[in-house]
């Protein structure tokens, strides 16, 4: 990839027709080592909030070695990429193909299941050619969890109710060599609370079912900085998680995991985009709902902007944008505020989208081509450049 300082750098140079991804190794490789050395267990990359090859082998390469798989696809690409990774499947319904491939082919031992059905279907995948049963399965149940703490709630899908989870874990020891119990409070989890409640939950399920836990994963959910989204610092969310997760009724030797997405690659990339057209408080640009910019459209989540003209010397005020397709849905209400001078030709950069933005561009109506260039600037926001400090206390213990 090309390399510049940062976005005006970019523009100066190149002046570019079409959308710019700007990645920020640095940003990534940093986040990995923070929640490599500070949370208080194993943590899994879940590869579907950016699967890039480039991403994966950074976090590699800064500690992360177990990776939350959720589809086939994401196992090949993640084995092909790094034959050494632990790859953790941690969909809860499952292709009975796609999970034979991924035992028998590529090494995968951990599977993720809410229902009995699932549990036959992995036990009778993993089968050898002589039809006998695994040994070395090292299953997880998912267990349904409040995501009211969360901005994007994940907790009607998937996971089992806390009546059915004890005849589940009862049934999947006789299994697993290696029980545990999963649960995800939903994307963007604002208050450390979230955790203490799910692993409530998770206390009684295990209570109740009177079965032997080797790991508890606490799944993902941990926030990144945005516009009106300004989350307690990360270490307060490990605190917490590790305090109670010491009073469940586990193994001793239990462990802890947790799935970071978007916290480990929000800020690995941002976006350039030219605006096409003003009207009034409208921006016309050339990305949008169905390019890297779905979540500011389709659940109206709000993103950093900065212009990157050096002639706007009006106020800031706030605009709406329009994407580039003819689809009157290619909209994006914002606000996004930029200076009130701001003109067709000119230049935005829009931040913090590692995390599912730059993963989910797609071609339609014809759009979609995308240069990616690597930049050396910092991301328009962080949780790991030491900003955010905890408060001193002596002897209180914060619970935001």
């Amino acid at each position: 990839m090309p390399h510049f300082p940062d976005a005006r750098s970019v523009v100066r140079a190149l002046a570019p027709d079409e959308p710019v991804i700007l990645n920020r190794p640095h940003a990534a490789a940093r986040a990995a080592r923070f929640f490599v050395e500070k949370f208080p267990g194993k943590s899994l990359y879940a590869v579907k909030a950016n699967p890039s090859p480039d991403l994966i082998q950074i976090l590699w390469d800064n500690g992360v070695t177990h990776y939350d798989v959720a589809s086939i696809a994401e196992v090949r690409l993640v084995r092909r990429a790094l034959p050494e990774a632990t790859l953790c499947f941690m969909h809860p319904v499952k292709a009975p193909s796609a999970i034979r491939e991924a035992y028998h082919t590529h090494g995968v031992k951990t599977f993720s299941l809410d229902s009995v059905e699932e549990l036959e279907k992995i036990v009778d995948a993993c089968r050898d050619e002589d039809g006998e049963p695994a040994q070395d399965l090292r299953l997880c149940i998912r267990l349904r969890v409040s995501s009211e703490y969360s901005e994007l709630s994940l907790a009607s899908k998937f996971g089992c109710d806390l009546t059915e989870a004890p005849a589940l874990l009862q049934q999947a020891r006789q299994h697993a060599d290696w029980l545990g119990v999963c649960f995800h409070v939903g994307s963007q989890a604002m208050t450390p609370f979230a955790y203490v409640q799910a692993l409530e939950r998770v206390r009684v399920a295990i209570g109740e079912a009177s079965v032997v836990i080797d790991m508890i994963d606490v799944g993902g959910g941990f926030p990144s900085v945005y516009p009106g989204m300004e989350p307690p610092p990360l270490e307060d969310y490990f605190q917490i998680i590790h305090q109670n997760f010491y009073n469940l009724p586990i193994a001793y030797n239990a462990e802890l995991w947790c799935e970071p997405g978007r916290a480990l690659c929000a800020e690995y990339s941002s976006l350039i985009v030219k605006v096409e057209k003003r009207r009034g408080e409208e921006l016309y640009i050339n990305d949008g709902a169905y390019g890297a910019l779905f979540d500011a459209a389709h659940v109206d989540w709000k993103f950093p902007v900065r212009a990157l003209e050096d002639d706007l010397i009006k106020p800031d005020m706030d605009f709406a944008f329009y994407g580039p397709t003819c689809d009157d849905a290619d909209y994006m209400q914002g606000p996004f505020v930029l200076p009130e001078d701001i003109q067709a030709g000119d230049y935005i950069e829009i931040g913090m989208l590692g995390a599912y933005g730059a993963a989910m561009k797609t071609d339609f109506n014809g759009f979609g081509a995308a240069e990616r260039i690597v930049v050396e600037d910092e991301p328009m926001a962080s949780l790991y450049d030491g900003s955010r400090q905890r408060p001193a206390a002596d002897n209180v213990v914060s619970l935001r």
